[in-house]
């Protein structure tokens, strides 16, 4: 079995507030999820390098450390 990367993120009151009024404002379903394993620390260039393959592949890509 694999380890869990990303669990639903536990929102305050404040916060779930906020995803709510974004889901309204746009109509649609927001899933908050927060890492359970170190995220990779990216330079702009490596952030810029992901979104431009997100954008190509169609998918959301999620960088961790080792």
């Amino acid at each position: 079995m694999t380890a869990k990367r990303m669990k639903i993120a536990n929102l305050d009151e404040a916060d779930l507030k906020k995803v709510k009024q974004m889901e309204e404002s746009m109509g649609t379903l927001i899933i908050a999820l927060e890492p359970q394993i170190p995220l990779a620390k990216l330079t702009d260039a490596q952030v810029e390098m992901l979104n431009s393959l997100e954008e190509q592949l169609g998918v959301v890509l999620i960088a961790y450390q080792n």
